[in-house]
């Protein structure tokens, strides 16, 4: 039974992890709403590569040197926003090419490169490299959470209802399964929508470029503040 718990667990802070509007859900919605499911799937899949890869690199401990280093921090932090924004122009173009009038449900079909595109922004995500410092890394390191316990007022009577087991291969397995879950089922729940609303596709490419360039003016104004702070600029 605490196996099938910590599984589950691990696929609810896969859903956490994933869920939440951000660069990366812009990028899978706009993917898949002017190219197809498919599309966006392999959008989502180059995001859970990068979650893939910051996993190794923080199970051997390399992640954890990036914290050590603000300089270093800041650069990445400034690469995203550039990239955010560059990405964010071609959504716009996107947007204005679905107002195209096509021939019933065909989604245009030009290679989006949404893999390479949601793994590049991915890897320079402070959001994604900043879950992976603190809650990834607690994840990894063996022992037992109480999670129900942690809640206010109530929590002191639920303590021992929920103990999840960190460090375990079923927790670990469960997190990806969540994220794997959410990149097929967002592009699907998009694409239904979109055959239902005509109009649906230029919309949902407008709110990527914007959230995308939103996102990127965000990070570049941190990176400049962090940067500034330790006087590189």
């Amino acid at each position: 039974m605490s196996l099938l718990v910590t599984l589950g667990a691990g696929v609810v802070f896969g859903l956490a992890l994933a869920a939440p509007p951000g660069p990366m859900n812009a990028v899978i919605a706009e993917e898949s709403v002017l190219r197809g499911r498919l599309a966006g799937f392999r959008a989502g899949l180059g995001a859970a590569t990068a979650d893939a890869i910051f996993f190794v690199l923080a199970y051997v401990g390399v992640v954890a040197v990036v914290e050590s280093f603000p300089l270093l921090q800041g650069a990445m932090v400034a690469v995203g926003g550039v990239l955010m924004l560059y990405f964010a122009v071609g959504a716009a173009r996107g947007a204005r090419a679905s107002f195209r009038p096509t021939s019933g449900d065909e989604p245009i079909v030009e290679d989006g490169k949404g893999f390479r595109k949601a793994l590049v922004l991915a890897l320079t995500n402070p959001y994604q490299v900043l879950f992976w410092l603190t809650i990834g890394v607690g994840l990894l390191r063996p022992g037992e959470l109480d999670v129900l316990a942690r809640l206010p007022v109530v929590g002191q009577e639920l303590a021992g209802t929920l103990v999840v087991a960190t460090g375990s291969p079923a927790l670990i397995g469960g997190f990806f399964l969540g994220v794997l879950t959410w990149i097929v089922g967002f592009p699907s729940g998009l694409v239904a929508a979109e055959r239902r609303i005509e109009t649906f596709a230029p919309l949902v490419a407008v709110g990527s470029a914007v959230v995308l360039a939103g996102f990127g003016v965000y990070f570049l104004y941190d990176a400049a503040t962090t940067l500034a702070a330790l006087g590189a600029w």
